[in-house]
C-alpha cells in the first residue's frame, strides 16, 4: 500500500502500519467493496465504510476503475495527499492513508457519522436536529479551518471548492472541511493562474473573467454556506430577488425581514442565540461582497466569530436584510 510516485515524490503508508496487511483488512472490512457498505457516491468514486479491527471505523473514497486513468483525476487524486499530509487542524478531515493499485485506488479518511451538511440540510427531519446553536458552531468550525489553511499555512492553500457536500459533520456536529482535490498552495512569487475549480452556486463572480485564484475565492464561498446554513437552503432565490434592481434605498426586496429569511423548518433564535445568527448574516453578506478587495478576511471573519459579544439593537422582527448589504467588510 506504500505510494511511492516518482513524479509527486510521495511516500505514505496507511495509519502507519503494515500497508499490505491494511490494504487485506479494508478489502475484508467492504468485502471487496460491496454496495452494502457504500455510503455515498459522486461522479468519480463512491465512499465506502470499514470496520476496521485495528483501526476502529475509517471511510473510504475508492475511486471508479475507468477513472483511474484519468489524469486529471489522477492529479486530484495526488494533490488531496500532498495537502492533507502537510496540514493539521481540528476542523480538516484526517487522511488516514491511501492506496495506489492496478485494481484498487483509494483514499482513507476518519469516519465522521453524520454525513455531509448537505445531505442533512436536505433532509426535512434531519434539518431539524440542527438547531441555531449547532448551526452557530459549524459556521465557526469551517471559518476556523479557512483561516488556518490562509493564515497559518506556509504557503497559504486556497481550498476552492468550498460548498455544503464537502463539510462533514461529526456525531457531536462538529464540522470539518473536506475534499481537497482542487486545492491550490498559493506561490507567493508568481500570479496564480489555474483552470476554473468548484461548484456551481459557490464559485466567487470573478472567476467568470479571471482565472486568478486567491484566498478571496474561499471567502465567497463560505458566505454563500454560512448563508445556506442560516435559511436551511442554498440561497440562490435570495440573490436573484435582491439584485432584482440596482436601488438599494428603495428596493423592497431589501425590507425582507431577517426574520422571514431564516429556515423555517425551526422555531426562531431565542434572544440567547438570536444576536448570534445575526453575526453569521451579517458575515455571510460581507463575505459575499461582489469586490474581492472588499471582502474580509477569514482570519478576520474567525476573529470576529470567537469575540463578538452580539447584542440585539431592535427586535429582531424588525430587522432587514438591507442593513447587512450596505456593510463594508466587518465593523465590530
Amino acid at each position: 500500500m506504500e505510494e511511492k510516485n516518482k513524479d509527486a515524490e510521495i511516500s505514505f503508508s496507511i495509519l502507519n502500519f503494515d500497508g499490505r496487511s491494511m490494504y487485506e483488512e479494508i478489502i475484508r472490512a467492504t468485502e471487496d467493496f460491496d454496495s452494502k457498505y457504500c455510503i455515498g457516491n459522486g461522479g468519480h468514486g463512491s465512499v465506502f465504510i470499514a470496520n476496521m479491527p485495528s483501526a476502529n471505523i475509517v471511510a473510504v473514497k475508492k475511486l471508479h476503475l475507468r477513472c483511474s486513468d484519468d489524469k486529471n483525476l489522477q492529479k486530484e487524486f495526488l494533490n488531496e495527499i500532498r495537502v492533507l499530509t502537510k496540514i493539521r487542524h481540528r476542523n480538516i478531515v484526517k487522511l488516514l492513508g491511501f492506496c495506489s493499485h492496478h485494481r484498487h485506488t483509494f483514499l482513507v479518511y476518519e469516519y465522521l457519522e453524520k454525513g455531509s451538511l448537505a445531505t442533512k440540510l436536505s433532509n426535512e427531519e434531519e434539518a431539524k436536529e440542527l438547531g441555531w446553536r449547532k448551526r452557530v458552531t459549524i459556521v465557526k468550525s469551517v471559518a476556523h479551518a479557512l483561516s488556518y489553511m490562509h493564515h497559518d499555512c506556509s504557503p497559504p492553500i486556497v481550498h476552492r471548492d468550498i460548498s455544503s457536500k464537502n463539510i462533514l459533520l461529526d456525531s457531536e456536529y462538529e464540522a470539518y472541511v473536506s475534499d481537497f482535490g482542487t486545492a491550490k498552495f498559493l506561490n507567493p512569487y508568481s500570479a496564480n493562474w489555474t483552470t476554473l475549480a468548484g461548484t456551481y452556486g459557490y464559485v466567487a463572480p470573478e472567476l467568470a473573467y479571471t482565472m486568478e485564484v486567491n484566498e478571496k475565492c474561499d471567502v465567497y464561498s463560505f458566505g454563500v454556506v454560512a448563508l445556506e446554513i442560516v435559511m436551511g437552503r442554498h440561497p440562490r432565490d435570495l440573490f436573484s430577488f435582491l439584485s432584482s434592481s440596482s436601488s438599494l434605498s428603495t428596493l423592497p426586496a431589501h425590507q425582507i425581514q431577517v426574520l422571514d429569511v431564516l429556515d423555517q423548518r425551526i422555531s426562531p433564535p431565542t434572544h440567547e442565540f438570536a444576536g448570534e445568527v445575526l453575526c453569521l448574516v451579517k458575515v455571510a453578506f460581507a463575505c459575499m461582497n461582489p469586490i474581492p478587495q472588499s471582502r474580509p478576511t477569514m482570519k478576520k471573519v474567525s476573529q470576529y466569530l470567537s469575540t463578538q459579544r452580539p447584542h440585539l439593537s431592535n427586535p429582531l422582527p424588525l430587522i432587514t436584510c438591507g442593513e447587512f448589504l450596505a456593510l463594508n467588510g466587518l465593523t465590530t
